[in-house]
């Protein structure tokens, strides 16, 4: 399969994935905006917010990640520059999450 059909697969079922946990991470933190130190750290404390919420960060980063490679593909032309803009863009795709991950565990 051509690596940009498959990136295009890729930007699609993470897409559709993201859908439904932005939705979830949306009216969550509409319920606790206005709530105290407590229920936000019970909220993030729950195994099961823990769990969506890392699924969440791991896909928002694989699909921005996805995204911006597009763009530096379409819009850098030197090939040096676009391979280094691409390496820092995926090693940051994955450090940014665990870093997230971690301090989320952590609580």
């Amino acid at each position: 399969m051509i690596t940009a059909t498959k990136k295009w697969i890729f930007l699609k079922i993470s897409g559709a994935i993201l859908v439904p946990l932005m939705l979830w991470f949306i009216l969550n933190l509409i319920a606790i905006y206005d709530q105290g130190y407590n229920e936000v750290m019970s909220f993030f404390t729950n195994s099961v917010s823990k769990f969506l919420f890392s699924i969440f960060i791991i896909n928002a980063y694989f699909f921005s990640a996805l995204s911006i490679s597009e763009v530096f593909e379409d819009y850098i032309h030197n090939d040096k520059i676009k391979n280094v803009a691409n390496k820092l863009l995926y090693i940051s795709a994955v450090a940014i999450p665990v870093i997230t991950i971690i301090l989320v565990s952590n609580l």
